[in-house]
């Protein structure tokens, strides 16, 4: 859970752009190919040694971004919002956008905390928060077990699942769907997190920014049930919050806290199932016992962190950052997974994947709002801690090389994760 895109409406008059072709994007690299799709630390490393803690990059259509690899630099820039702030009507490229640019639901300005500065940004998170510290950890806990075996019932007699659509997406979406009031199964919920899915990582074919606006019709109709007869939900608490949201404030920042908790903490449970299922480490360690659950989850939040790149800040004025001259209006991108692997904070080059110094919920005022990672960790945590209480056999149904990542810079997360197991007739 991260800071997700935003949606896309209708940005501001663009400022004086700076050109693709700009001396200070000379050597820019695209931030496309197959090293993204599976090995993009190598990537990072290659662009930190040839262009140091912030490389120029080229997003989609050749338009100019900067890349934030380093773990102090992207520290500063997310401490610092007088500088590098998150109103995205300041970019010098939106005459070069098209309407049809399939990042737009990532920077297209929306009035959602995601894009708030200053005060109302307080203003808005605070509701944020409060709604999510409604939510008991141990009934958090307990609900997100029933839904686990609920789902690990429908494949446990068959010997064998995948993983990725059976289970890991599975689990958090009817959790937080549940969260925020609504149905946890049907058409209606499934076709809503499909839509998620395509507004923050659109497949080939995809249209991102329609399925966004089904998004946000969905969920105003949510608003309008809630308005009507409020329950013990997230959504509820929103619209009765003091700050006396707007239904369509409401709107936003919800589809902000289900994109969020959804897909990022799907790939999550996936990534650390992959890493038990496929590290010796995990299996028995040197002392004849097993690492825990607990390690793994941390570990993957160092090293396969499941939101990679987050767009982004936009400088507020000229400014150095790392060598670089960045320019007011020029677009930073987050670079959480390369920021994690930071040569600099770890100079023998092994993560010490013990701490939780890692940026994957990002840092300063637009970090995820407390207590949104602790919810995510019990979602993670019962999931992957129940399914292998259930199945303790589990074992991959591929070789380990066989498995791929989805084809996206943006977030970290397998394709198909193929299991078997001995089947468990209940």
């Amino acid at each position: 859970m991260t800071e997700p895109g935003g949606p896309h409406a209708h940005p501001a008059p663009p400022a004086s752009p700076a050109p693709p072709g700009c001396p200070a994007h000379a050597g820019a690299v695209p931030l496309t190919g197959l090293e993204y799709q599976q090995t993009p630390s190598q990537l990072y490393r290659a662009l930190r040694r040839e262009h140091g803690p912030v490389a120029p990059v080229l997003l989609d259509g050749g338009i100019p971004a900067w890349l934030v690899l380093g773990y102090s630099e992207l520290t500063y820039v997310t401490g610092h919002d007088e500088l590098f702030a998150r109103d995205s009507r300041r970019w010098n490229q939106w005459e070069n956008i098209p309407p049809d640019w399939p990042l737009l639901p990532f920077v297209g300005y929306q009035p959602s905390v995601l894009f708030t500065e200053g005060e109302e940004h307080r203003r808005r998170a605070g509701v944020i928060t409060e709604a999510l510290e409604g939510v008991d950890q141990f009934e958090l806990s307990h609900d997100c077990l029933l839904i686990a075996d609920d789902l690990i019932a429908r494949f446990a007699g068959s010997g064998h699942a995948e993983l990725m659509a059976d289970y890991a997406h599975a689990l958090p979406m009817r959790t937080v769907v549940q969260l925020c009031g609504m149905p946890t199964s049907g058409e209606d919920t499934s076709r809503l997190v499909d839509d998620l899915r395509i507004s923050l990582d659109a497949g080939e074919g995809d249209d991102p920014v329609a399925a966004y606006g089904r998004v946000g019709e969905r969920l105003r109709r949510l608003v309008e049930e809630k308005r009507a007869a409020p329950g013990p939900d997230i959504t509820s608490r929103m619209l009765t919050h003091p700050a006396g949201l707007t239904d369509e404030e409401v709107v936003q920042d919800l589809i902000s806290v289900i994109a969020a908790a959804q897909q990022p903490t799907a790939n999550w449970i996936c990534n650390t199932l992959r890493l038990l299922l496929t590290d010796e480490r995990f299996a028995v360690n040197v002392s004849g016992g097993r690492l825990s659950v607990g390690e793994a989850l941390n570990e993957v939040l160092w090293l396969d962190t499941p939101t990679q790149n987050f767009i982004g800040r936009w400088a507020v004025r000229d400014v150095q950052l790392g060598g670089r001259q960045i320019r007011a209006g020029d677009c930073l991108v987050l670079g959480l997974a390369a920021a994690n692997t930071d040569p600099q904070i770890w100079p023998e080059g092994h993560v010490g994947a013990e701490n939780a110094a890692h940026l994957s919920f990002s840092n300063g005022e637009h970090r995820c709002p407390y207590p949104a990672p602790l919810l995510a960790d019990v979602m993670a945590r019962t999931a992957v801690e129940t399914l292998l209480e259930r199945l303790p056999d589990l074992v991959l149904a591929v070789d380990p090389g066989e498995l791929t990542w989805r084809p996206s810079i943006w977030m970290r997360g397998l394709s198909e994760l193929p299991v078997r197991f001995t089947p468990v007739v209940r």
